[in-house]
């Protein structure tokens, strides 16, 4: 009895505390404004750091990294300049336009919602959340798509099985940003860093090379633990914050599907097979057509047009079942599915609009790269251990995750520092990217940073109107801490067991 009293209070003790962090949080003012004021501050403070001299070594150039004062004269003048190419290439924007125009299509038509009845009628209720959370981690593996698509799904499949929508989006959210660095299968993001960390073991020794499998063991074993995890978060500290939902569609009612629905899927299916089938034939073959200019599948256009393909395979589905159950009688109704997935995106607009300019100026200013080597430096003057210096590691990967939110930009900066002095300690490279992956991915989640994390709070906002900043954090906090936690006792016994990383990648390095 003790016991439960005790687990009692420190769930309300702990719900207060997220409650607080909500509260906070949702008591700034709105993000699109937050980010503005944020931008704001990054002038005035490049202004600071130029006057108190605030510089850095870059380790890996030996370069000055100096900071630059954004209200001097050519500073306002770059402003003025740039303010409409910041917001039309802030990446997410595009890759976000693209993939909701066929995602248009393919919901207009009737196809989305036919699959999530599909999937909810013939799925076991009580694996819903682990498959979606077990859905973000492998959406991963080609690209961003998860955000776009997975996320605002997740909600609507809970709705469907009368469940709050924002329980089912935090639980896709962890799972694509929370989990993005563990996987079952190689993703983009593996041969970026690889090579990112090729050239800063060589600095040590030359002919040291990084492969794209260099963490692969160690990712897959990731994958199970953090699925399983997201899947406890979710259920023992989410879903009792928000309990039932209320809102728009809350009472509907999930119909069997119609002959003629039924035809439409398989017609889409058959699509779907095709594509599948013409993108294998020209990816396979050592000499096929969408192989990269390297020969690998890796860096093929398919792979990296992901959300190109994304565009293409959704479109042609949408159209295919929409012909079959008459909802697309003409080319104007598949032009109207795309209009009206551009309408739920305007506040997406705004955001991104502010988001984009306080991107650009933290870069122009080099406040990042100074803080993140500043960072870096006092890992170094630490003196630990390896499994105390590992966890101090994931940390600071953690906390410089919240100012830049580039995975690629942040190990270009940190990989020459740290693999280098590893190295010399007798780590190798690959322990180095591995450790920097977790605590990159375990912030990813509440850091405003993250590039669609304004995209997030536009969801969220679909069904909680008041929802902020603070709610998203507050929501997605209970599985930092979780994923934290989890993630470092299993390096922590990857090391003890001295377990392989990856095929041929050791922990140890030898010189």
């Amino acid at each position: 009895m003790a016991v439960n009293r005790f687990r009692a209070f420190r769930g309300k003790l702990f719900d207060k505390f997220l409650n607080g962090v909500e509260k906070v949080g949702n008591a700034l003012p709105h993000p699109a404004t937050l980010f503005g004021l944020m931008a704001l501050i990054i002038l005035i403070c490049s202004a600071i750091a130029v006057a108190v001299d605030w510089t850095a070594m870059h380790p890996g150039t030996g370069q000055l990294i100096e900071p630059v004062n954004l209200l001097s004269r050519d500073g306002i003048h770059r402003i003025l300049t740039d303010m409409v190419v910041n917001f039309t290439s802030f990446a997410p924007l595009g890759i976000v336009m693209v993939a909701m125009l066929g995602i248009g299509i393919a919901e207009s038509s009737g196809l989305i919602g036919a699959v999530i009845r599909l999937i909810v009628l013939s799925s076991p209720r009580k694996l819903l959340t682990f498959v979606l959370v077990l859905a973000g981690i492998m959406s991963n593996t080609a690209s961003d798509v998860g955000y776009v698509l997975l996320i605002p799904l997740a909600g609507i499949i809970f709705i469907a099985v009368r469940r709050h929508p924002v329980i089912g989006m935090a639980a896709a959210f962890a799972g694509v940003s929370g989990g993005f660095s563990a996987n079952l299968v190689l993703g983009t993001i593996d041969p970026l860093l690889a090579g990112l960390s090729e050239e800063a073991a060589q600095i040590i020794d030359p002919g040291y090379l990084v492969n794209p499998t260099a963490n692969y063991y160690f990712m897959v074993a990731s994958t199970v633990v953090i699925a399983f995890t997201g899947t406890w978060v979710t259920e023992r500290f989410i879903a009792p914050r928000f309990g039932k939902y209320e809102g728009d569609g809350a009472d509907e009612k999930l119909d069997k599907l119609s002959p003629i629905e039924k035809k439409g899927l398989r017609r889409a299916g058959y699509v779907a097979l095709v594509i599948l089938a013409a993108t294998l034939v020209t990816i396979i073959p050592s000499q096929g057509f969408f192989r990269g200019t390297d020969g690998q599948v890796l860096s093929s256009p398919l792979i990296r047009g992901v959300v190109a393909m994304l565009f293409i395979t959704a479109s042609l589905m949408g159209i295919a079942y929409g012909i079959t159950i008459r909802k697309y009688r003409s080319d104007a109704d598949v032009m109207n599915g795309m209009a009206d997935a551009m309408k739920t995106l305007a506040m997406y607009y705004v955001l991104v609009f502010f988001a984009a300019q306080f991107v650009a100026y933290f870069k122009w200013s080099n406040l990042g790269i100074i803080f993140a080597i500043k960072g870096a430096n006092l890992v170094m003057a630490s003196g630990l251990e390896l499994i105390p210096l590992m966890i101090l590691f994931i940390i600071l990967s953690g906390l410089i995750n919240l100012a830049m939110g580039s995975a690629s930009a942040k190990w270009a900066i940190m990989a020459p520092v740290f693999i280098p002095m590893f190295m010399l300690l007798g780590y190798s490279p690959e322990l180095s990217q591995v450790v920097y992956r977790i605590g990159d991915s375990v912030t990813n989640i509440i850091s405003p940073m993250m590039s669609f994390f304004a995209l997030i709070i536009a969801f969220i906002q679909k069904y909680e109107k008041k929802a902020g900043i603070g709610t998203v954090i507050a929501t997605m906090l209970p599985y930092t801490f979780a994923f934290f936690i989890v993630w470092t006792l299993l390096l922590i016994a990857w090391l003890l067991l001295g377990l392989p990383l990856g095929p041929g990648a050791g922990i140890y390095y030898s010189y």
